[in-house]
């Protein structure tokens, strides 16, 4: 089994980072029963793409025929892409060794399905009543704080969250622009 940890610097002493998509680097761990048999460290090439890190990291995640991917936060877009492909998500924090240890030992399961942040309803037999669409764009309120999260990790979650929105706004922006002429 194919168990995939997003981490800072990686390996087994390594913390899970507290996101995903943005993690610097990815602990591959390959595992039968509750035996860790391999450990391998691969950089997150996708860490500082301008847009879609996690989207892209998600697909890297599902191209390496995980079961399981463990980090701190997953992103709404990555969810949707790992759920498709029946990856387990598991949000846990502490040393990888020890939350790879418990996931195996069975201790540790995917948080229930979150809902869908797109703006768009689902086909809807005719005898249900209407549901109006949100608003769009619809952008997911920011993932609460850790309580465990050191201050300085918070800090950078909260600032690489930030330029992501802001990468976000300013396509936006561009794309109104081009539309407007």
């Amino acid at each position: 089994m194919k168990i995939i940890v997003a981490t800072n610097r990686g390996g087994l002493e390594d913390d899970v980072s507290p996101v995903f998509g943005r993690c610097q680097t990815f602990t591959i761990i390959e595992a039968e029963g509750s035996e860790i048999k391999n450990v391998e460290v691969v950089p997150n090439q996708f860490a500082n793409a301008v847009h879609g890190a996690g989207i892209q990291a998600g697909q890297w995640v599902v191209n390496q025929k995980a079961k399981a991917v463990i980090a701190g936060n997953f992103g709404p877009n990555v969810s949707s892409i790992l759920q498709q492909a029946g990856i387990e998500m598991i949000v846990a924090q502490g040393k990888v060794k020890e939350v790879v240890e418990k996931y195996l030992r069975g201790e540790l399961r995917s948080p229930s399905t979150p809902p869908s942040p797109y703006p768009y309803q689902p086909y809807q037999p005719p005898y249900q009543p209407y549901q109006p669409m949100p608003p769009y764009p619809y952008y997911p309120p920011p993932p609460p704080a850790i309580p465990s999260m050191s201050k300085e990790e918070e800090i950078k979650m909260l600032e690489e969250e930030l330029r992501r929105i802001e990468d976000m706004l300013s396509a936006i922006k561009k794309r109104l622009e081009e539309l407007k002429k």
